[in-house]
């Protein structure tokens, strides 16, 4: 495939990329300007490179990895996300990609020749060459973890790549997949920490903020809810049914917080808990129009629903507004970043009369007071004792959602 190591053929010229790289790149911490920076050092040592690709897989929810992507004139590299359907397309099953991810050790071809012989026809290589490549090498690159990760390196030179460039993109991609490895795995545990403890959260854990009892307190509108009923529906349908109905619940409820910008703490079995700080703009409006939104969308779901002949599902939505005490808290060798305080065992207990009134969302009076321009009117409840707190509270609805389905 390339030029024998073992031959002593081994590049002539001073390999300034694997310096850069050994030496500087700890100053770039996003994957795609160290990738271009390589490229365009490859290119200085006398590399004609004129498109290269790195192809990484991830651990996301609903993203299967990412292509990046240089070429001359980019000072960085582009990236492109793909989901998980991307195993399923003609242009990933018929590629050199695919081929390293399953094991081959790497593929050259010259692009230019009328017959690529008994060459697998990688459906690449006609489009690089409609843009004029005469050259292709694809390289597995391998982390510490055994996982296979992908490269590509193409040049439009007449003559193709020599043997002393094909060495020194050799000898240099170990390192760069060091490099490589050690951004990639912390996006990943980014990725992976906002998705099961949020993002606030998420970046305190990445910067060693993990002691028991570290924390601050913020103002904010805070979040809860339910939904109606489902002690009853898991006793009459399928744990894959159950799952299906939860995650189209919560996608209805997390798409209405984060469009607002909340951030969600927490699912809690059926319930979810979330907050607005009030250090950002209009944090109460942004959550009573939340609530506005989960109404729009739990009308849309349950209309698929019943078209597909189930029954409709309820949901109750409090919102208050208070001080919470928001940090590291558990036992010695298992925490949770959480909230608590009497701010949010008010609004947990609100949620609850949400279900005795058959009510989809109430306000407290806290919350009303600070939600200055509402864009829908307000019906006032009057003062409502809560289980287990002390003073009674003011408690508002909205009076045009008064008809949704909600016990």
């Amino acid at each position: 495939m390339t030029a024998d190591r073992e031959s002593g053929h081994w590049p002539s010229r001073r390999n300034g990329t694997l310096d850069w790289l050994a030496r500087e790149s700890v100053y770039e911490p996003y994957i795609d300007n160290l990738f271009g920076g390589v490229c365009n050092r490859l290119r200085g040592d006398g590399v004609p490179l004129d498109r290269a690709t790195l192809h990484l897989r991830t651990l996301h929810p609903q993203l299967l990895g990412a292509t990046i992507t240089w070429q001359p004139g980019m000072e960085d590299a582009r990236i492109d996300f793909h989901e998980r359907s991307a195993l399923e397309r003609p242009a990933y099953l018929n590629s050199p990609v695919r081929a390293l991810f399953e094991g081959a050790e790497g593929i050259r071809q010259r692009l230019d020749l009328e017959h690529l012989g008994d060459a697998p026809s990688f459906g690449i290589f006609a489009d690089l060459r409609s843009r004029g490549f005469t050259d292709y090498l694809a390289l597995p690159m391998r982390f510490t973890d055994g996982k296979r990760h992908a490269s590509s390196w193409a040049t439009r030179r007449p003559e193709g790549f020599e043997a002393t460039d094909l060495l020194t993109i050799e000898e240099m991609l170990p390192i760069l997949a060091m490099a490589v490895e050690i951004r990639l795995n912390r996006r990943i545990a980014k990725n992976l920490l906002n998705t099961y403890v949020g993002p606030r959260a998420g970046e305190r854990i990445l910067r060693g903020e993990i002691t028991r009892g570290s924390g601050e307190t913020l103002h904010a509108a805070i979040w809860n809810s339910d939904l109606r009923g489902f002690t009853r529906l898991s006793q009459r349908r399928s744990r894959d049914e159950l799952i299906e109905l939860l995650n189209g619940y919560f996608d209805v409820m997390a798409d209405a917080v984060l469009g607002q910008g909340g951030e969600i703490l927490k699912f809690m079995g059926d319930g979810l808990l979330a907050i607005f700080p009030l250090d950002a703009p209009q944090a109460c409006v942004r959550a009573f129009r939340a609530a506005r939104d989960a109404i729009l969308g739990m009308r849309r779901f349950n209309a698929a629903r019943r078209d597909r002949g189930e029954e409709a599902v309820g949901f109750g939505i409090a919102l208050h507004r208070g001080d919470v005490m928001w940090g590291n808290i558990g036992a010695a060798s298992r925490l949770d970043f959480t909230v608590i305080g009497p701010a949010v065992n008010v609004t947990e207990r609100l949620q609850e009369l949400t279900k005795e009134l058959r009510l989809p969302v109430l306000l407290s009076g806290a919350f009303v007071e600070s939600c200055e321009h509402h864009d829908a009117p307000l019906r006032r409840l009057g003062q409502r004792r809560l289980r287990d707190i002390d003073e009674a509270i003011e408690v508002y609805t909205i009076v045009e959602e008064e008809t949704v389905v909600s016990a």
